[in-house]
């Protein structure tokens, strides 16, 4: 009681001596307003200063997309002046249509890509045979995780034999569209591995629930129920228009998965009612528009400063090597967020426009990431909620730290980045994959300053990881496939 009132007392004073402050300050005021002198000055910071308070930068900022502007036309006319033209459409033809693969316009690629289906359709017979109980639990299992390594070794093997056969984008979207189907797959037979388990854990507690029963055809009673009780929960799932395992083991579900937006596999996933037409041509246009973009960026800026920063890196020259670092960076940052923009925004929303798909949440604002673990978890919302729901929160709930968890899904990802990048190439660098495994020291020094120093800084340190970074990479690895593939031999 003491204490409350003694605080209240000191609570009392704090607020007469701001009201005497007040008071006092508004008579200076009108003071010198009664000057003869006509006073113009009173206390003020300036704009700049952080105790002003002013946060009204527009000006600036609008100043800072010119700048931007200005120094993007200068480089484009720079670009023009030096190389000329390069941008030619029948190029792009011939190059996404692999006309010059294989012999006797053969196509590996498109062979390869329609074999996909194969392990996709074997994929469903062993889980319909598991599901009827023809096939053990645990050797279809083992069948499921043989069909999936071999899907996803399919291309290496394919283009060991075969490599000269295949163009570089040709075996690049293989391997695209074998490892999307690989992580789909996955999730295809983990989330119906947990329809078994949910079904047989159900069955194992009506058995214990009635085998208090006295009468002497208690089995017969609880065969009985427990089909009673199957109807009853199929009848609700019916008239709520929901699917339940093992109905769901069909092709028409199957195919909507593979190409459905998604990674991770459901029973029932939620649907439209309608296609949006408007929205529907915005995305075609978008996506014809964005390809056509891409190419013409990629044949008129990128190729040209790729092979010219070959040799200041070969002779390791520092001041070059920088130099050339940040003038690939401009061109392959701008195509890195057009290609952005062109596939998460503009590909995906149309597939899921096309299937009805509900859940459109294929980004989430990586751009205001103020570390690098907040990036990686909102800039590609797919592939991070398959690591989330296949692979983190499964490795936790069977005991293992959350750190641990991380440096799994780290590495699985760095593979798989590796995979995507060494395979098209024919030849084994770790470029990307050391590259992906830095990121969670990364991740630790961005959070450390993010502390010390405020979110403002976190942000340039993952906008700097990223503007930087990747033009690193492409001029190791190009550096490297110039080597092997067109040095003089000694």
């Amino acid at each position: 009681m003491f204490n409350k009132t003694e605080e209240n007392a000191v609570r009392y004073r704090r607020a007469q001596s701001v009201t005497k402050a007040e008071e006092i300050t508004e008579k200076e005021k009108k003071a010198r307003k009664s000057q003869l002198d006509k006073p113009c000055h009173k206390p003020r910071d300036s704009l700049f200063s952080w105790s002003s308070e002013f946060t009204n930068f527009t000006g600036l900022v609008n100043w800072g997309f010119l700048m931007l502007t200005i120094g993007g036309l200068r480089l484009c006319l720079e670009n023009f002046l030096k190389y000329g033209i390069r941008v030619n459409p029948f190029e792009w033809f011939i190059v996404l249509t692999g006309h010059n693969e294989g012999y006797s316009h053969q196509y590996p690629s498109v062979i390869l890509l329609i074999f996909s289906v194969v392990p996709a359709v074997t994929c469903l017979l062993i889980e319909k045979a598991i599901a009827v109980e023809i096939l053990s639990q645990k050797l279809g299992v083992s069948l499921q995780i043989i069909n999936m390594v071999s899907e996803i070794s399919l291309p290496v093997i394919i283009l060991y034999f075969k490599g000269t056969q295949f163009s570089f984008v040709g075996i690049t979207t293989v391997c695209t569209i074998y490892l999307v189907l690989f992580l789909k797959l996955w999730s295809y037979c983990q989330t119906n591995h947990w329809c078994r388990l949910g079904m047989k854990g159900k069955q194992y507690k009506n058995t214990l629930r009635r085998q208090s029963l006295s009468a002497p055809n208690w089995n017969e009673l609880v065969n009985a129920e427990h089909e009673q009780t199957l109807e009853d929960e199929k009848h609700d799932f019916v008239s709520a228009g929901l699917v339940k395992y093992p109905d769901n083991l069909t092709l028409k579900d199957l195919f909507y998965f593979l190409l459905a937006p998604t990674l991770c596999y459901e029973l029932n996933f939620p649907r439209t009612t309608r296609i949006r037409k408007r929205f529907l041509i915005k995305r075609i246009i978008e996506v014809v528009f964005g390809v056509n973009l891409v190419m013409a960026l990629f044949q008129q800026w990128m190729i040209p400063s790729v092979r010219n920063a070959v040799d200041p890196f070969s002779e390791m020259g520092i001041v070059k090597m920088t130099e050339r670092l940040l003038k690939l960076a401009v061109p392959n940052h701008l195509i890195w967020l057009c290609f952005f923009y062109l596939s998460f925004h503009s590909f995906l929303n149309l597939m899921g426009e096309l299937l009805h798909f509900a859940d459109r949440n294929f980004y989430s604002d990586w751009w205001n990431a103020n570390n690098i673990s907040v990036f990686w978890s909102s800039w590609n919302m797919p592939v991070h909620l398959w690591a989330v729901r296949h692979v983190y929160i499964p490795m936790t709930e069977i005991g293992y730290t959350k750190g641990s968890a991380s440096i799994v899904v780290f590495f699985i990802s760095a593979f798989f980045h590796e995979y995507l990048v060494s395979v098209p190439l024919q030849m084994f660098r770790v470029w990307a994959f050391l590259g992906m495994m830095a990121q969670p020291p990364l991740s630790v020094i961005s959070r450390v300053v993010e502390k010390k120093l405020g979110a403002r800084w976190g942000n340039i340190i993952v906008w700097s990881s990223l503007i930087l970074g990747q033009p690193l990479a492409i001029m190791m690895y190009y550096h490297d496939y110039a080597l092997a593939h067109f040095a003089p031999q000694q």
